[in-house]
């Protein structure tokens, strides 16, 4: 089956886009891969793909679907192997058995914005960004920025960035994309604002 994608038009029924959106944020996917999932099943089922080459299928009976992302930016590191502990200090770190390494890794506790040369802790489970301030966690004054234009997402130990319906979207590689794992060093453009991403 050939695999390349294409930016398409499409109308779609509120209703049905609040629920892929759901879905996406349930899944920790894109609606992009929804979507994409979704027609392939229907094409398949009414006899229009009828071969298709091993490895081609979408993940869609496995219970934790991989983060498929719009831009198809570099594909986020596999989760640590090992057992999870805490420290006395507050601290977790992850005992990397798998390589026979002694050395546990340190796992960062605090993503940090930096920002016109500002850095901003994301100290909360869903940090917000966009133009009104008493709406928003990191305030961008620009008329181009929507009142509530993205999300920093905290979910199962990792952090994601959203977009909230925004007129101007947020850009990663020089692509809009939907939503994305942050990863050290991430460069997001909502806009002509900067957001640069650490954990240092």
């Amino acid at each position: 089956m050939d695999s390349r994608k294409s930016m398409r038009h499409f109308y779609c029924r509120d209703a049905l886009w609040e629920a892929f959106e759901q879905m996406a944020n349930e899944f920790t996917v894109s609606i992009d891969y929804l979507i994409n999932d979704s027609m392939r099943h229907y094409a398949k089922n009414k006899g229009y793909l009828s071969k298709e080459k091993p490895g081609a299928q979408m993940y869609s009976n496995s219970p934790n679907p991989p983060t498929i992302e719009f831009s198809r930016s570099r594909k986020s590191p596999p989760p640590l192997p090992g057992k999870i502990k805490k420290h006395n200090s507050g601290s977790f770190s992850v005992d990397n058995d798998i390589f026979g390494d002694s050395q546990p890794e340190t796992v960062p506790l605090t993503l940090y914005i930096k920002y016109n040369g500002e850095k901003y802790p994301v100290e909360k489970d869903q940090f917000i960004i966009g133009r009104v301030s008493r709406l928003c966690d990191l305030t961008l004054k620009d008329a181009n920025i929507s009142r509530k234009h993205s999300a920093v997402i905290k979910r199962n130990g990792s952090y994601y960035i959203k977009d909230l319906g925004s007129t101007n979207g947020i850009e990663f590689n020089g692509i809009r994309i939907d939503n994305k794992r942050i990863d050290e060093g991430d460069t997001f453009f909502l806009c002509d604002h900067k957001l640069e991403f650490t954990f240092k």
